[in-house]
């Protein structure tokens, strides 16, 4: 077993730097696309809030679809610019995961209740995947940031 971890230790030696970016990638631009598909904001999207019993539901459909962009685009930001204003990185990444986490927890809340852990119109066994990702990550990048 020595042996094939440190044959496999020896593949991935070059490219680990590479495995936090594929984790920044994919939550960063995922977040952004979630937003970005809600622009220019709808009646539809607005009504649905509504109907969902959400509060200011004009202003929270703005201030939802700015969130996931913003939140998505300083992930990455938070990680490129770390080289040259570390703390300010660092800043950003934790800002921008803790964004993500509070968004995709009232996502699952509001507006996939039917699919939660432990709460839900189905019962307690099913999860949307995708959106327990978004969780995950998120909450990575808001306990971890860039360190």
């Amino acid at each position: 077993m020595d042996k094939i971890n440190e044959a496999l230790d020896n593949i991935a030696r070059p490219i680990s730097g590479l495995a936090e970016w594929l984790l920044r990638i994919g939550l960063g631009i995922s977040f952004f696309l979630h937003g970005y598909g809600k622009m220019p904001i709808g009646e539809g999207f607005v009504g649905w809030l509504a109907s969902k019993g959400v509060p200011a539901a004009g202003a929270m459909a703005h201030m939802v679809a700015w969130g996931e962009m913003l939140a998505g685009i300083g992930i990455i930001v938070g990680g490129l610019i770390a080289s040259r204003a570390e703390q300010a990185g660092h800043l950003i990444t934790r800002l921008s995961g803790g964004a993500v986490l509070f968004i995709m927890i009232w996502a699952m809340i509001i507006a996939h209740s039917n699919w939660g852990i432990f709460f839900g119109e189905r019962g307690s066994v099913l999860f949307a995947s995708e959106q327990l990702f978004l969780i995950l990550v998120g909450g990575y990048f808001a306990i971890k940031g860039n360190k």
